[in-house]
């Protein structure tokens, strides 16, 4: 595979953490290939920008060309342009190079607070750049000015639809798509725009474009070490398009590597300090804590997960017209696999290396244990007796892929064991929780509303959690072809599952 050819053209940061140097860290992070052409040097540190010394236009010019007709180019990023004349010359290049990949990142003002391009140059980079560019990734004072300066009215955002509103109105002003940043922006729990700093809760990115919007969420940290932020996610973005990947698939990618940057990020220079660009070489597919998201995100997991986590089993239980025979069969099935969750769980403690995998694994038995007994009082409520459950012959599909669980376990390692038993950890919650929140989900006299519950409940929550949180510290140690061993083995056990809500939906024509 050919090196993918990232050239950048943007202003130097002489204390690394923003500009041409933290862009270059970025794009060697995800391994491609930086290329660089220098609009201006800045004197400027964690604390500000102490001046600007502008690269003249017909030598930028030189620099963009000299790397495009030698080394080529499969995706161009623009940071700080600094002047109207620069402007004019990166668009002229894009026309005449063709350039139909591009990441424009508008650097209007510093994290600082400092001026880097000045207000009049504003309206070239409308009139010239927009309508040739891909993404654009303004935050939201580069958004009111954009606005302010095209004459367009807009609603200082209070909620969600205003911060979409805002991403409409410049995305109609020419790039195919528009991410709004919210890191200026934090919203509450309630998604308003949060008016104490007590009230911070989620940092939202909207991306608009084809038409739609696709919402980002990050938990709002608090962190100082915000320095460059908006180079990072542009050139991370512009790597994953290099890479082959979509624009929304390019961009939640993106924000995740700057979220683990800020939160792995070490205190540098006495203002806002720098995120960590090399908290991942990206020799793996994903970063610290972020396996279960890849693999979620995964397009050959995607189908079979949504055919598990949508399945009209599930869907019918939503809205009540799940007859209770079938129901029924599934409690006495679900009773069944969870004896044979419990010994896979007895040989992952088995199959541990360490102490505390070990005593995880056996307190995860006696968890079990007691959530076979809660099972058998759930199941009295539909006339179901112990006798009656423990009399019923195991269903085919409870045999497969119980069988194949535990034959994961033998054959495999510890993490493999965990990884078959993942869908099953986290598939019930995630369906659970999409169910609770619907409001179309029946409640009232709903026979299935308590079976939600539970797995909505603090103490599945946390299973979940603690389990989810395990696997990604093992997962973290992996090499690449361990990852996509593991990745098929997620992919099995979810399609398992999914025969699991097939054979409550057949109960009903097999009941004698």
């Amino acid at each position: 595979m050919s090196a993918r050819r990232i050239l950048v053209i943007a202003g130097s940061d002489s204390s690394g953490g923003a500009g041409l140097e933290a862009d270059q860290k970025v794009i060697a992070a995800h391994g491609c290939y930086a290329m660089t052409a220098t609009t201006a040097l800045t004197a400027q540190n964690t604390l500000g920008v102490y001046d600007i010394h502008h690269t003249p236009p017909p030598f930028l010019r030189k620099q963009i060309d000299a790397c495009i007709d030698d080394i080529g180019v499969d995706v161009v990023k623009t940071g700080m342009l600094a002047s109207a004349d620069a402007i004019g010359v990166v668009a002229d290049a894009f026309r005449r190079h063709n350039i139909s990949t591009s990441v424009v990142d508008p650097v209007m003002v510093s994290t600082s607070g400092s001026q880097l391009l000045p207000e009049q140059a504003v309206d070239t980079l409308i009139q010239q750049l927009l309508p040739l560019t891909m993404v654009l990734t303004p935050n939201l004072p580069e958004a009111k000015l954009l606005l302010k300066t095209a004459g367009i009215s807009f609603q200082e955002p209070e909620n969600v639809d205003d911060i979409v509103s805002m991403a409409k109105s410049i995305q109609e002003l020419g790039p195919k798509y528009v991410l709004l940043k919210g890191g200026h922006l934090p919203l509450t729990k309630g998604r308003l725009v949060s008016k104490d700093e007590a009230d911070r809760d989620v940092v939202l990115n909207v991306l608009y474009g084809d038409g739609k919007a696709t919402f980002m969420e990050t938990d709002y940290l608090t962190s100082k070490n915000t320095h460059g932020t908006g180079c990072s996610l542009a050139s991370a973005i512009a790597c994953h398009l290099a890479s082959g990947m979509d624009v929304i698939n390019a961009v939640k990618r993106a924000n995740l590597y700057v979220e683990v940057g800020i939160k792995t990020s070490s205190d540098l220079g006495k203002g806002n300090g720098p995120i960590n660009h090399f908290h991942s070489t990206y020799t793996l597919p994903f970063g610290p804590g972020g396996f279960i998201k890849y693999l979620l995100e995964r397009g050959d997991v995607q189908e079979p997960w949504k055919e598990y986590t949508q399945h009209q089993f599930v869907q019918r239980m939503a809205n009540g017209t799940l007859p209770d025979e079938n129901f029924k069969h599934y409690l006495i099935q679900d009773y069944l696999f969870l004896i044979h969750f419990a010994r896979a769980n007895a040989l992952a403690a088995y199959k541990s290396k360490s102490l505390v995998d070990i005593g995880r694994s056996a307190r995860q038995v006696v968890i079990l244990q007691e959530e076979i007994k809660l099972h058998i009082d759930f199941c009295k409520e539909y006339g179901l007796s112990p006798a009656d459950i423990e009399n019923q012959e195991e269903d085919q599909a409870c045999t497969a892929y119980t069988r194949y669980v535990l034959d994961i376990g033998q054959s495999e390692d510890w993490l493999a064991l965990q990884v078959a038993l993942l869908p099953c950890l986290i598939g019930y919650g995630i369906i659970a929780r999409r169910l609770y929140d619907d409001p179309k989900t029946v409640r009232e006299g709903s026979k299935y509303w308590k079976w939600i519950e539970n797995y909505v409940a603090q103490d599945y929550c946390e299973a979940m959690k603690n389990g989810s949180e395990l696997i990604e510290r093992h997962a973290a140690k992996q090499s690449v072809s361990r990852v996509e061993e593991l990745a098929q083995i997620f992919i099995h056990a979810t399609n398992m599952e999914r025969g699991f809500w097939d054979m409550g939906i057949r109960a009903g024509s097999q009941q004698r």
